[in-house]
């Protein structure tokens, strides 16, 4: 790479300057849904306060169409931060307009103090801050409204906008909103995985590239977070599971599975010598396959296994240290 690429990457990377992996279709979806979210908006909000009124109020929920239309999956874009996050401001801005004579000071603490309810409410939603600055510099077709302010047009235009946001995604399988319906759809439609779920070895940056340009989606992540991420899961993935060497003749091991995959296996047979590569049989004992068999090789076992267990009356125990003699069958 000559240096000239490498001054431009390098300035690239310092002001944030990502490619943008998703296609020109998706681009052109996302500029739709906000057309038609800001719209109703607008005619919604000039109808019941006005030219002046609807300018202002569509400034905040201007901001929020970007996240619901083009980040729909994105953590701020989510029911609970946007319908949280405009009301929550919004209270803070009437107040602070009706206690704090200095609009400026005002609108300052409205917005600081909107920021901190978001974090401890966890419903942070930027344009929030939009709508606690609106409250105190809105004017008088504002503020004559007091805490009315809060249902129209604040939640009113807060419930079209999300209303829209699904149905308007809904058309589209890989943009469904919100999240958690894009995922039950998806679970219901995938058949869960089979076998071990292990990876052998980690994801190169190409990997994670080709993977974002294949979902064709706008996150609310760097590239650089998410190869971190990445990078520490698998260091965790690997650490959580057991040696070659650490499986033995007559012990229980558990996958420590959260879903249907979930299994303890006992080690009915292995041979003396500790090659990864000797076959070992086990049994299940609980959980899926119950009273199953099979043969794998201690590397493979290994990789299945996340900890040693022991059967403690009637409750499967992390052993962590090795128990003295093998529960009984």
């Amino acid at each position: 790479m000559s240096i000239f690429k490498q001054f431009t990457a390098a300035l690239a990377r310092l002001i944030g300057l990502d490619a943008n992996k998703t296609g020109h279709a998706e681009k052109l979806v996302s500029a739709l849904g906000g057309l038609c979210g800001i719209l109703a908006v607008a005619y919604l909000a000039r109808a019941l306060h006005g030219e002046q009124a609807a300018v202002l109020i569509v400034a905040s929920m201007g901001a929020s169409a970007v996240l619901l239309f083009a980040v729909p999956h994105g953590p701020l874009s989510q029911p609970w931060p946007v319908l949280g996050g405009h009301l929550v401001s919004g209270a803070i801005g009437v107040a602070c307009a009706q206690h704090i004579p200095d609009s400026l000071i005002a609108g300052a603490v409205a917005v600081a103090l909107a920021i901190a309810a978001m974090h401890y409410l966890r419903c942070i939603h930027p344009p929030g801050g939009a709508t606690a600055l609106t409250a105190v510099i809105g004017g008088d077709s504002i503020h004559s409204l007091g805490y009315g302010y809060l249902l129209t047009p604040v939640l009113l235009n807060t419930v079209v906008i999300l209303l829209i946001a699904v149905v308007f995604n809904f058309a589209f399988p890989w943009r469904r909103y919100p999240t958690a319906l894009a995922k039950y759809l998806s679970a219901r439609s995938t058949q869960p995985a089979t076998g071990s779920g292990m990876e052998t070895t980690p994801l190169a940056r190409g990997h994670l590239e080709t993977a974002l340009k294949t979902l064709n989606k706008t996150l609310d992540i760097s590239e650089e977070d998410l190869e971190e991420i990445y990078r520490l899961a698998y260091k965790n993935q690997q650490s959580s599971h057991l040696r070659p060497e650490d499986v033995s003749l007559g012990r229980y091991y558990s996958n420590d599975s959260h879903d249907t995959r979930w299994q303890i296996r006992h080690v009915v047979d292995m041979p003396v010598a500790e090659s990864p590569d000797d076959l070992l049989i086990y049994k299940v004992v609980a959980g899926s396959e119950r009273r199953s068999s099979g043969t794998v090789s201690r590397a493979e076992f290994a990789r299945w296994a996340r900890h040693e267990v022991f059967l403690n009356e009637n409750s499967w125990q992390r052993a962590e240290a090795p128990p003295t003699s093998a529960p009984p069958g």
